[in-house]
């Protein structure tokens, strides 16, 4: 009897415990159901409490970790979503939905080759289940795109990665990898805003990335924050010692530093030479920092123009703006360069874009000095019609145009083609011109600050040349031209009073005579004495004959 009821005792005890089991079960199915009720109403996190009390009620069930892995994947939870779905498999291999959702999370996740492996798996059980057969081809389209983005990154087409890099996260929303490569190219790209926009998400949600410090690092470098970009590069490096794009990034980061400053200090300190020596092999670190690179050309321009290399000057402000198109000091660089080159109409055109950009009483001014200088230029340039400077004296203005007129006067031409003497009788009137302007000190003020000659009367289409020529060399002694029968003049007070022969005669008509042939009786004096006066500098002949 003792030996009974100890039995009893034991059945007794046992028997509560198979009632529990079975509680548990029914307690576990309604804590599902009530899950799946927060499920359709898209409460999620219910949905989850719900789904993992279900679980822990009764642990071995595998569709309750695949609702809840559903769950989770509703909430952006991808990774805790994987381990929830394999273990729905790992408890029954024949769970086609776990299947399916542990390779959607493998996806979701960038792993398309894994995530390929489990929709074979769904397909196997179920050959026909439409959603795995989607599932498989959107994995096998993230491998393509991930294939083709890493050749294009080969080959520097940042745009088409990003590209393959967006079609991949359609469906692998998830993954940083295609994230940080994708951050990575709009920082190529120059789209810093985006880039940073990017990698600040990752390390939202895990700070210690490596791959989104060096991201952030690269944006910082490229915008021309060198110092803050060494930050980032280092405590990238902090996180990964191995990282190689960081830290190349951080070598190159320093070295270009520490040349730039090198240079400007030479620049300072007038060494123009070797300021362009070390903006050079500043430009030479690193062809992808376009804003860094933009203001080291526009550096190397200003030492061009200090050098007054004006054509190297100039290159190099085109090549800044071409990296920079908004680099103001680079356009003003590059005008002021295009002014002291009289390429007038350029140094506008630069003006005009900093106007735009900048709308500033100096801009204004130096743009309409650009312009007032661009008018000038388009009138005749009297100064070198004369072949003189813009400063020349009132005796040099009056030198060159004794020169230039006798250069130019028809009757010198007169043994000429019809062409070749109308063009000289052209040039004969603008040298008169020229030195009516030059030489009245009201008309030259007019004329230099550009207002319009024909105002006020000074209409020069109206004049007549020889009448400046005449009043220039006549008098006694003097040079001077009379149509056709223009006569050449010289005193000699100690011999003959005048010596006056028609040009013609002196130099030959068109008709019978060669040009240049000299009267042989006019010959002889001047062999005896005008020569001799010449070459004492008393009696200078107008021209070389």
């Amino acid at each position: 009897m003792a030996a009974a009821a100890e039995c009893d005792v034991v059945m007794a005890a046992t028997e509560p415990e198979l009632l529990d089991d079975e509680e548990a079960k029914r307690e576990a199915e309604t804590f599902k159901e009530q899950g799946n009720a927060y499920y359709a109403k898209k409460d999620y996190n219910e949905a989850y409490n719900y789904y993992t009390k279900a679980i822990d009620m009764c642990p071995k069930n595998a569709s309750y970790y695949g609702n809840r892995a559903a769950t989770l994947m509703m909430l952006g939870r991808f990774r805790e979503a994987l381990g929830d779905a394999q273990q729905s498999v790992r408890l029954d291999d024949s769970f086609v939905r776990g299947h399916l959702r542990e390779g959607k999370c493998h996806l979701s996740l960038g792993n398309a080759m894994a995530a390929c492996r489990s929709f074979q798996r769904a397909l196997e059980l179920d050959h026909k289940n439409a959603q795995a057969q989607q599932e498989f081809k959107n994995a096998n389209a993230v491998m393509e795109y991930e294939k083709i983005a890493e050749t294009d990154f080969e080959k520097r087409d940042f745009r088409k990665v990003v590209f393959c890099m967006d079609r991949a996260l359609e469906f692998a929303p998830a993954c940083h990898r295609f994230k940080i490569l994708k951050a990575e190219c709009l920082a190529m790209l120059g789209r810093y805003p985006e880039a940073q926009s990017v990698a600040s998400d990752i390390l939202r949600m895990d700070s210690t990335n490596a791959d989104a410090l060096y991201v952030r690092g690269l944006c910082l470098y490229y915008e021309d924050c060198i110092e803050k970009a060494v930050q980032f590069f280092v405590q990238a490096l902090r996180m990964a010692p191995d990282h190689e794009k960081a830290c190349i990034a951080c070598r190159n980061a320093k070295a270009l530093k520490a040349k730039k400053e090198d240079g400007n200090k030479a620049f300072k300190e007038g060494n123009y030479k070797l300021a362009y020596e070390l903006y050079t092999e500043a430009l030479g670190i690193d062809p992808n920092n376009i804003k860094t690179n933009a203001k080291l050309y526009c550096n190397r321009g200003t030492v061009n123009s200090k050098l007054r290399k004006l054509d190297d000057a100039i290159e190099d402000c085109t090549n800044a703006v071409k990296l920079d198109d908004t680099y103001i000091k680079a356009y003003l660089r590059r005008a002021q360069c295009y002014m002291d080159t009289e390429q007038y109409e350029e140094a506008v055109r630069d003006y005009e874009k900093v106007y735009q950009t900048e709308k500033t009483k100096e801009h204004k001014q130096l743009l309409k000095n650009a312009q007032l200088e661009l008018k000038k230029s388009k009138r005749k340039d009297y100064y070198k019609i004369l072949g003189v400077d813009k400063n020349a004296s009132e005796d040099e203005i009056k030198k060159a145009y004794r020169k230039r007129a006798l250069m130019h006067h028809p009757d010198r031409h007169s043994g000429a083609s019809a062409e070749v003497q109308k063009e000289e009788e052209k040039k004969f009137k603008e040298v008169g011109e020229a030195f009516t302007i030059l030489s009245d000190p009201k008309k030259k003020t007019r004329y230099d600050s550009g207002q319009d000659l024909d105002e006020e009367g000074m209409n020069m289409g109206d004049f007549d040349p020889n009448n400046i020529f005449k009043a220039f060399f006549g008098g006694p002694g003097g040079f001077s031209f009379e149509g056709r029968w223009a006569c050449c003049c010289w005193e000699f007070p100690d011999h003959r009073p005048t010596h006056s022969l028609p040009l013609r005669q002196l130099f030959g008509s068109q008709r019978g005579h060669e040009r240049g042939r000299l009267n042989s009786h006019l010959a002889w004096h001047l062999s005896t004495r005008l020569l001799l006066r010449m070459k004492t500098g008393r009696h200078p002949l107008p021209w070389d004959l």
